[in-house]
């Protein structure tokens, strides 16, 4: 069927209605993103994806392009077929997905996005005309347009992935994380196999760790960023995983994980990375477990929007036990901190600094430089925000704190 043939032609009054509708959805993409966003949080397909802040980012680009083509389209000609999403967004993502070892299944995901798009555009058809007989053109025009708009746009994002594929086809890089993914897996594989497609042994400790950035543009300091942490952990060498168009996976052969604060020294030369390390761990056992710690702790930042550039899962692995339903962790931070949730970061800084001393206060003062009166004065502030006695409850409010700290509220 040609493409003219698809819907009815619309007209004058209809192109007219079609263009106002898009401008007023236009207008208000912003909305429309978040509600897709939020709905397709709720479709387990695409749950891989958005638990991953790299992923998460390439598809929001995505989401992003594609509703813009799509209303800008049919505000410059109304009702005419849109061509299909050919853009740098669109082939980043689709080298994530192969680089990723995703499929094309994910992208059915799209079709929840779909549905939240028809209904604010449904809402803004009846405001925009009483008459019957123009509504109905005007909704069937639009149900065609969006549906085959959409179908067209998986099938060229399909197409680019089987056009990456093929360009990756056989690579080092690949061959290297199929590897991987098989002992992330579990699978039955000889390590000593294992090691000569790595280049890595699997013996002794490992230091699993993700290292990524937030735009292609910044992809170049990944390498830099790699080559000071292992230095930072006192190893020689690592074995890297290309996990995506901005992303990295290392796992350095080390049993000692820097200082938050070395990382964050590091971190300060190249502004635009960022890094998530797990626990030491040694074995083909240790080279999973300090993986997914890491992936955990980056797959945490993700789900608490937060700013953190380095994190250590052994820093923050109850936070991510307990924030599996952020808004339950919200709650706990609310019951347990009381008025302290709100009052200054000092009171904030000197509770954790506290805590990581031994709750000695005058080793504290000595941290903090200040006078051991000064964290006297502070502690009984603390007390009085505070809906229980600190005392009473030291873990639970060390814990809220490391909450608000990794959401970037102090």
């Amino acid at each position: 069927m040609a493409p003219d043939d698809l819907w009815p032609e619309p007209s004058d009054r209809v192109r007219e209605l079609l263009r106002g509708v898009a401008e007023t959805m236009l207008a208000r993409h912003t909305e429309i993103l978040a509600d897709m966003e939020a709905a397709s949080l709720r479709d387990p397909l695409y749950r891989e994806i958005s638990q991953d802040p790299v992923l998460a980012e390439a598809s929001d680009r995505v989401a992003v392009h594609t509703l813009k083509k799509w209303l800008t389209s049919n505000i410059a000609a109304p009702g005419a077929r849109v061509p299909a999403a050919e853009s740098e967004e669109t082939r980043a993502y689709a080298r994530n997905v192969v680089l990723r070892g995703l499929t094309t299944d994910e992208v059915t995901s799209w079709r929840t996005g779909q549905y939240v798009v028809w209904r604010w555009w449904l809402a803004e058809c009846f405001l925009a005309t009483s008459d019957p007989d123009e509504l109905r053109a005007l909704v069937e025009i639009s149900a065609c347009s969006l549906t085959t708009s959409v179908d067209d746009d998986i099938a060229a994002l399909a197409h680019q992935v089987d056009a990456v594929r093929e360009e990756f086809a056989g690579g080092a890089q690949l061959q290297r994380y199929a590897t991987v993914e098989l002992l992330l897996q579990g699978a039955d594989i000889a390590p000593a196999r294992a090691e000569a497609q790595l280049g890595y042994a699997l013996t002794g400790p490992h230091i699993g760790a993700v290292v990524w950035t937030d735009s292609e543009k910044n992809v170049g300091a990944l390498e830099a960023t790699s080559e000071q942490l292992i230095r930072a952990c006192g190893a020689r060498g690592r074995l890297t995983v290309v996990a995506g168009t901005c992303a990295r996976w290392l796992w350095i052969p080390a049993n000692t994980v820097p200082p938050t604060a070395d990382l964050e020294e590091l971190l300060a030369r190249h502004p635009h990375t960022r890094v998530a390390l797990g626990r030491a761990a040694s074995g083909i056992n240790g080279f999973r477990r300090t993986h997914m710690d890491a992936a955990a702790a980056q797959r945490l930042l993700a789900r608490l929007g937060s700013p953190l550039r380095a994190v250590r899962y052994e820093d923050v692995q109850m936070i991510d036990l307990m924030s599996a339903d952020v808004g339950h962790l919200d709650q706990f931070v609310s019951d347990v901190l009381g008025d302290l949730e709100n009052a200054s970061p000092v009171l904030h800084q000197t509770v954790l600094a506290y805590v990581e001393e031994g709750l000695n206060r005058s080793s504290t003062a000595d941290r903090l430089y200040t006078h051991r009166n000064t964290i006297d004065r502070r502690l009984a502030r603390v007390d009085e925000l505070l809906p229980h006695p600190f005392a009473d409850r030291p873990t639970e409010v060390a814990t809220a704190l490391t909450v608000l700290r990794i959401r970037g509220a102090a």
